[in-house]
């Protein structure tokens, strides 16, 4: 690394800050603006400049309005930085990297994610990236290049951006790994099946967030019908939403609607932000639907950990239902089955008993999990592991702390993104851990440094973990105890399978 805290990149110096026995390069631009005409256009290569940069404060993030998973509010399209943090020394080695792209429900920000903890206990380098979100990352139109993808390409750029430029901050860009949680994991999975990604990382980590997923009706968000993806749409329903947008804003009229919309302030774009999550595919970046092409083992050939928490929905019946004031009840609960599983709700309901769980919310979250996300999981588990390495984990840690707003006295458990502060310090909030969670921390932080350094999650002083073939072994992550899960049997899995 040249000269301690001041490293040369492509586009020029950056002067960083050390604490908590890490360097940190924070606020660096890694494409340029997407503002002005630049808004909806695939990234561009950042602007170089003179002198040294200061890298002490973490750039703009992407233009967001509050929502119940983030509070944040922002109108600067100028978004495109990345973080790099690095072991507060020099030894010459290049050390493997990890590139994190946040997911929030695709809102927050990379730069919320303090990785301190993964660089000093792995001895690695961490990436983390700030991309276009919502309607700036997802828009599409009919005639507009790259309708759907912008947020996935902005990621993209940032992936060869660290190929190119992070040998400088002492990591190894032949060694890159990229992670993500949630949408951020979708993300991945993304790039997994896009053609533009082929080259630009060596292994991938998911965790919780597959191209498989579908949502029966109700499943996800309260009232929302039932939809085939749980993270990506055909290009023309994204066309369509777009010619949504040119109506709404009353400028059908105008000879370049395109043209017309590049000038419409952020504030009067961000209530449709919403109809924009989806990766759009059937353009250049994603060809084809990311889950036909990962079942039929069309993907980079890369090796993958993945996996997911043990209480998913937990976090959406937590925070969508009962801190919305739409607890569900007694009452409620055989409706919602018939709504979402219309042929086979009383044989849900014998399976999922209220009594079982506690509560008919916590039964819901239960048939939720399951049938949302651990039946899709399992199901990439499989397709991947027909063609490349796989290492298959559950994060069981159901008194993990909530670092998001959660109902008081609802009992979370592995809530979806519970696994997150172990990781990281979020949004500047170091959550405690009693010592035996410290001690798993300290495991996973372990598992996924292993991963990246070698391909393999497996090393000194760690609970073996057998890869998920051939007998589909999924790692149980608790304070209890490190080992075989009974991933099948405890998520009914069985009763999934035969219904679907």
């Amino acid at each position: 690394m040249a000269d301690g805290c001041t490293v040369r990149t492509e586009s020029g110096a950056v002067q960083g800050m050390e604490g908590d026995g890490c360097r940190r390069f924070l606020g660096i631009p890694y494409a340029a603006p997407p503002v002005g005409e630049l808004r909806w256009r695939a990234p561009l290569p950042a602007v170089p400049w003179d002198g040294v940069r200061d890298a002490s404060r973490a750039g703009g993030i992407a233009p967001q309005a509050p929502t119940a998973v983030s509070p944040v509010r922002s109108e600067s399209e100028d978004c495109l930085f990345l973080n790099v943090t690095t072991p507060g020394y020099d030894d010459g080695t290049l050390r493997p990297v990890l590139v994190w792209v946040h997911g929030d429900g695709a809102s927050g920000a990379g730069s919320f994610f303090d990785p301190y903890r993964i660089v000093r206990g792995g001895d690695v380098v961490v990436v983390t990236v700030n991309y276009r979100l919502g309607i700036f990352g997802g828009f599409g139109l009919a005639g507009l290049p790259d309708s759907g993808t912008f947020g996935l390409l902005d990621q993209q750029a940032a992936f060869g951006w660290v190929r190119r430029n992070i040998a400088a901050f002492g990591g190894d860009p032949a060694n890159v790994t990229v992670f993500g949680e949630s949408y951020g994991a979708l993300s991945v999975s993304a790039h997994l099946t896009s053609p533009g990604a082929a080259g630009l990382f060596d292994r991938a980590i998911v965790q919780s967030g597959f191209a498989l997923a579908d949502l029966p009706a109700g499943t996800f968000f309260p009232d929302i019908p039932a939809v085939p993806s749980m993270g990506f749409r055909p290009l023309a329903e994204t066309y369509g939403l777009g010619a949504v947008v040119v109506d709404r804003l009353g400028l059908g009229g105008a000879g370049d609607p395109v043209a017309a919309l590049r000038a419409v302030p952020v504030p009067d774009l961000l209530p449709y932000t919403s109809m924009f999550l989806n990766l759009a595919y059937g353009g250049p970046a994603l060809p084809t639907d990311p889950a036909a092409a990962l079942r039929s083992g069309r993907h980079h050939p890369v090796p993958v950990l993945a996996g997911n928490t043990a209480d998913e929905a937990r976090l959406m019946v937590g925070v969508f239902r009962e801190l919305a004031g739409r607890p569900v009840t007694e009452r409620e609960y055989p409706e919602l089955l018939r709504a979402a599983f219309p042929d086979s709700a009383d044989i849900i309901a014998a399976r999922y008993p209220t009594a079982a769980y506690g509560s008919a919310a916590l039964a819901w979250a239960a048939v939720c999990t399951d049938r949302v996300w651990a039946l899709r999981t399992r199901e990439q588990h499989r397709a991947l592991a027909a063609t490349v390495p796989v290492w298959a984990y559950e994060f069981a840690d159901r008194d993990a702390p909530a670092y998001v707003a959660l109902p008081t006295g609802f009992p979370a458990g592995a809530y979806h993104s519970a696994e997150l502060p172990y990781l990281f310090t979020i949004a500047g909030v170091d959550v405690t851990l009693r010592p035996d969670q410290r001690a798993l921390a300290d495991t996973i932080i372990g598992y996924w440094t292993r991963f990246a350094r070698t391909g393999d999650p497996n090393g000194p002083g760690l609970p073996h973990w057998p890869a998920y073939a051939p007998a589909e072994h999924v790692q149980r992550l608790a304070p209890d105890a490190v080992g075989p899960a009974r991933y099948a049997a405890d998520h009914q899995l069985d009763l999934w399978e035969a219904l679907t």
